[in-house]
């Protein structure tokens, strides 16, 4: 009796043979209780914080500001830094020009607001604000109301 030609695997560039589901043992999917336990266990490692920083709601990010957050973006809707660059994007963020470190009244200087774009703000975060010392701010807080 002729034996049944094999199939081979549906999976693109794949030569293997196929089981009965399509595909070769190599490109057969996951079972979906895997995926499920894979997701379950790098949750935590995503969601622990690095620093110990309070919250952001914590730390005066709440209600109100997302209202006057938007206000703001609504008058002035483009990244400040990318149009001193002759480049037009609109703004994500309401940076505080000074970081406040929770003085609240250097929080709601709209003064020391500026928008910028998510970019932006990143690399203004990442290679200004985090390098200032508490006394830097200080500094930067006389000069700024002398």
């Amino acid at each position: 009796m002729p034996m049944m030609p094999t199939k081979l695997c549906s999976h693109a560039g794949c030569n293997a043979s196929a089981g009965a589901n399509g595909v070769c043992r190599l490109h057969k999917p996951k079972p979906k209780h895997q995926k499920a336990t894979q997701i379950k266990q790098a949750e935590p490692a995503k969601l622990k914080r690095i620093d110990n920083r309070p919250s952001s709601a914590q730390r005066g990010y709440d209600a109100r500001w997302r209202s006057a957050r938007e206000l703001y973006l609504a008058d002035e809707p483009l990244c400040r830094n990318c149009m001193l660059q002759n480049i037009i994007t609109g703004a994500d963020v309401v940076d505080h020009i000074i970081p406040h470190r929770g003085d609240y009244e250097l929080f709601w200087d709209q003064t020391n607001w500026q928008p910028l774009c998510y970019s932006c703000h990143s690399i203004k975060t990442t290679t200004i604000d985090n390098k200032l010392s508490d006394y830097d701010v200080a500094q930067l807080k006389a000069g700024r109301v002398g």
